[in-house]
């Protein structure tokens, strides 16, 4: 015989001589031989040492040997360390119901329906991650911080202890009316931010907010995306703000350089020369106006040509700019009869001197042709040095050859021994 199995004996034993000392009313407690016996635990049929130790009766454990799901239902998760008295509330074990409302209260009141299931696990009855999935399918996806918070912070219920759950609002304001009201950076209500909370705020956090500047018309782009709202939105005015420059750059283009007012600037044209990238310096398009800016024109501040505050309108020729260079000029170009509206037939915008008359393509091939290294300087042809329209073929072709020359000539109208002449009929300097 096991130990055990000696001592329950030993147990019973004891038992028998107390209630033997204590007569024959204490016996009447076991039954008589053919007397029915009432089982505590119902219908329940199990071995006792399933539940039951020797070493004491009324402390109950469930052994391995016991299969709990053989009486439809498996204990798991939470249910498997559960005292057996948490669900089984009397000793008949057989009456024990298996749906979830039997021992877990229903603070849905009704509202989910029947099915625990479909949200709780055996895991835990609090167990997120079944909620969420099944979050997801309804108007309002759990995402961000919402996956995160407890489920009566949204779903209140209409009496203190109570939750709602079918048909609440799936708007942010219905959950953060409270923050709308009490913003004061900026001001929502006395600005009249919409109630549609998403356009600045996210799931992922409250604040920062990130409005879509883009979407309201007017595009964040350069020095403006790093701008603070109340530089443009100082009045606490957000909705109808108008767009243009110069509602914000009104004191900019008053106190610019040069006066914009007195030089005619529209207000109304502040990106004709401005990006939002900077204000200034200023990247005004001076060749969609007809005059490019090129060489050292490119780098010339605007007062060396619009000194007198006169824009609109200038005159693009460079005699406009550089008369005192004209007037100047070695050799004197009044006295030589330069045209002065021809100034870029010698001058290029790289720089002003060093000028690069092209004598063979405008006048004389005097760098190429039968010319060509037959002078030594601008004296060999022009002989008055104030006056380059004056000039003389005579002084390499001598009157001493006058009568070949007459003879070479013979018959041909217009002839006559002169320099002009020769330069009528041979303006490139040949034979023919």
């Amino acid at each position: 015989m096991r130990i055990a199995d000696r001592r329950l004996h030993w147990l019973l034993g004891l038992a028998c001589a107390v209630l033997f000392a204590a007569g024959s009313g204490a016996l009447r407690s076991f039954a008589e031989p053919g007397e029915r016996i009432e089982n505590p635990h119902g219908r329940f049929i199990e071995e006792c040492s399933h539940c039951h130790s020797p070493n004491t009766w009324k402390i109950a454990r469930m052994s391995a040997a016991f299969d709990h799901s053989a009486y439809g239902f498996d204990l798991k998760g939470a249910h498997a360390s559960a005292a057996c008295t948490a669900c089984h509330r009397s000793l008949d074990f057989s009456s024990a119901q298996t749906q979830c409302a039997s021992c877990h209260t229903d603070v849905h009141h009704g509202e989910m329906g029947t099915d625990c299931g479909r949200c709780h696990g055996a895991r835990s009855f609090v167990d997120r991650g079944p909620m969420i999935r099944l979050h997801q399918l309804t108007k309002l996806p759990l995402s961000g911080s919402h996956a995160a918070i407890d489920c009566e912070s949204c779903h209140k219920g209409r009496s203190a202890g109570q939750m709602q759950f079918v048909g609440t609002q799936a708007e942010c304001r219905n959950c953060h009316m409270p923050q709308y009201q009490s913003a004061r950076t900026p001001d929502h209500v006395a600005s009249q931010f919409p109630l549609e909370c998403q356009t600045c705020h996210s799931a992922l956090g409250w604040t920062p907010a990130r409005f879509n500047h883009d979407a309201a018309g007017f595009p964040l782009t350069g020095a403006h995306r790093a701008a603070a709202c109340t530089d443009c939105h100082a009045n606490g005015r957000y909705a109808g703000t108008p767009h243009e420059c110069i509602a914000c750059h009104q004191l900019d283009y008053d106190g610019a350089t040069p006066n914009h007012a007195a030089a005619q600037f529209a207000p109304s044209a502040c990106t004709s020369c401005h990006n939002t990238s900077y204000f200034k310096p200023s990247t005004f398009d001076h060749a969609a106006r007809g005059f490019a800016l090129t060489g050292a024109h490119a780098t010339t501040p605007c007062s060396s040509c619009h000194g007198d505050g006169v824009y609109a309108g200038k005159p693009t020729a460079c005699i406009a700019c550089h008369q005192t260079d004209y007037d100047g000029a070695t050799p004197n170009h009044v006295a030589a009869g330069f045209v002065a509206s021809a100034c870029a037939s010698c001058h290029g915008t790289a720089t002003w001197a060093g000028a690069t008359f092209n004598h063979d393509g405008l006048w004389f091939p005097i760098y190429s042709g039968r010319h060509r290294a037959t002078w030594t300087d601008c004296q060999t042809c022009h002989t008055n040095p104030n006056r380059y329209a004056d000039f003389t073929c005579l002084s390499c072709h001598p009157h001493d050859n006058k009568s070949v020359t007459d003879g070479h000539h013979t018959g041909q109208s217009g002839y006559s021994y002169t320099s002009a002449a020769c330069y009528r009929c041979h303006p490139r300097g040949t034979t023919n």
